[in-house]
């Protein structure tokens, strides 16, 4: 007798096409047998040891987070209810350009300090890995939901050149290459890059595409953070496309908005770009979260020369006033390319975390708004933050526009990615609400997909890109990573002023089978492991 049928569910497969009602059979850790209602008419229904009636519940694949920050929240936090309670089965870790493997010594003290608004310090962590097929075995240890790896690009820089702006010498890109290669053979899916953060940023498209011409010889996608999101946002996208054409790469645009002033409703200009490329033959694909802010760490909107050489000299350059006084000119006057050269707006910098507490008080108020509370000036507020939390102060950044959000997640190469940041006070709601976000408000409320567009833009066309051939569709002999939810109430339940609520109306989710959420609570399984590469 199989272990588990999900007796009269509405599937929605994660195809696009229309929903069908089913009995769906679950052995094994795969979906073995979906039996429909005009069959089962005629037949004997299946039974199993257990069996869950699923009247009113949609059941689909399990959602795919293209674009997840949770490199150590999976190890440090075996409940991880940010992403299972979403739905969430599968994340894709080690994004733009900075994450904890390949890494020596010296570059793993370095990135920890960069990227500890990100991730924390991880002083809560073991380190025992510093390769990214050891990193993938920590994960295999067990985990709440599955994870992909991508190869960080700009650690692999830092490990490779350091932290320097200038270009690697022949023998520094064969030691990138041969890192990228060794990556891949252990499993990553592919490199992503951080072309606004620093060492990444250094590297010129030469270098990048040599990087890429690896990856593609191991059928992974590029995902970079391209150089700009704001003024010569549409020339970065196009010198992205123009650069894995010239390597053979597949590319997957991370977290592709158009924002600030400069590119409210250009949104069509984009897609019109993207079109035209795929239909030369390109192979793109693109995530986005369905939220108009974004949200990073405050140290990311400095100029790329303040934070070259690595955080220690970003505060030694910040700690001196006539070179803190040039870092504000850049900010405020010039546009700095960590603010994606456009002069920096501080009523739109909100503080959303920091690690020191002591400065606990200036979460969930602008810049701009400190400021004024203390009568000083925003620049001064800003490089306080700066440098008593060590770099670590997380942001949001409500630069973005709705129009443009909804243009480009009708997009048929479109899929869905949280770029959660799960640190600080009051993080941004998308990394507890974006898959319910875009079932409840973009969905049912507003119409903006079809329910089973959404489901494949969530699931099926994700585990396409990430060349997955058993996940991402409810088919027989497919792994049993489902997720069955309300299309009538599930919904976000984080908030701006409550980011951490969980969502409602998701009462069951199955990692491999087996009850990851059940009856809308967290369950103690632990059924998520790295799902790697297959090398060509």
């Amino acid at each position: 007798m199989e272990q588990l049928v999900i007796r009269d569910a509405d599937v929605v497969d994660g195809s696009g096409e229309p929903s069908y009602r089913a009995d769906v059979v679950i052995d094994g850790g795969r979906i073995v047998s979906i039996v429909e209602e005009a069959a089962a008419a005629g037949c004997q229904r299946p039974r199993a040891m257990r069996e869950l009636d699923a009247e009113g519940l949609v059941l689909s694949p399990g959602f795919v987070d293209m674009h997840a920050h949770s490199d150590l929240a999976l190890l440090r936090d075996p409940d991880h209810s940010a992403k299972a309670a979403q739905g969430v089965t599968l994340e894709v870790l080690g994004q733009d350009g900075l994450s904890y493997a390949p890494v020596d010594d010296r570059t793993l003290a370095e990135v920890r300090s960069a990227i500890a608004g990100w991730n924390g310090s991880g002083d809560d962590i073991d380190f025992d890995w510093r390769s990214v097929g050891e990193y993938l075995d920590r994960l295999d240890r067990g985990i709440a939901v599955n994870a992909a790896y991508l190869i960080p690009q700009g650690t692999v820089r830092a490990l490779a050149v350091g932290w320097e702006n200038r270009e690697a010498t022949p023998a520094e890109l064969d030691h990138m290459r041969r890192l990228v290669a060794e990556g891949m053979a252990q499993g990553a899916v592919g490199l992503s890059s951080g072309l606004t953060y620093t060492p990444g940023m250094y590297a010129p498209d030469a270098e990048l595409t040599e990087l890429c011409r690896v990856v593609a010889e191991y059928g992974g996608y590029y995902c970079p953070h391209h150089r700009s999101y704001g003024a010569g946002a549409l020339e970065a996208y196009a010198e992205m496309v123009a650069l894995t054409r010239e390597a053979g790469c597949p590319l997957h645009l991370a977290h592709a908005t158009m924002n600030f002033g400069v590119n409210k409703g250009r949104a069509p200009e984009l897609l019109a770009l993207l079109d035209k490329a795929l239909a030369a033959g390109a192979d793109i694909s693109l995530d986005t979260y369905p939220y108009t802010p974004g949200s990073t760490t405050l140290a990311a909107m400095l100029p790329s020369w303040a934070n070259e050489g690595g955080p220690a000299a970003a505060l030694a350059r910040l700690s001196d006033d006539e070179t803190a006084d040039r870092i504000r000119h850049h900010l405020e006057a010039v546009g700095s390319d960590g603010c994606h050269g456009v002069p920096i707006e501080w009523d739109t910098i909100e503080i959303s975390g920091v690690t020191d507490p002591a400065l606990t008080d200036f979460v969930g108020r602008t810049v701009q708004e400190s400021a004024a509370a203390r009568g000083e000036s925003p620049w001064t507020t800003a490089r306080r933050l700066l440098v008593t939390d060590r770099l670590g102060t997380t942001i949001l950044q409500h630069v973005g526009h709705e129009e443009n959000v909804r243009t480009i997640m009708r997009h048929p190469v479109h899929t869905g990615g949280s770029d959660g940041i799960l640190q600080g006070t009051k993080p941004h709601p998308r990394a507890y609400g974006t898959f319910p976000h875009y079932l409840g408000h973009y969905v049912r409320e507003l119409g903006v997909l079809s329910l089973e567009e959404c489901v494949a833009h969530l699931t099926a066309r994700p585990a396409a890109r990430l060349r997955l051939p058993d996940r991402g569709l409810v088919r027989e002999g497919y792994r049993a990573d489902v997720v069955l939810f309300d299309p009538r109430t599930v919904a976000a339940g984080s908030t701006f002023e409550d980011p951490r609520r969980l969502p409602t109306g998701i009462p069951h989710v199955l990692i491999d089978g087996r009850f990851v959420i059940e009856d809308g609570r967290r369950t103690d399984v632990l059924a998520g492991r790295s799902v790697r590469n297959a090398p060509q």
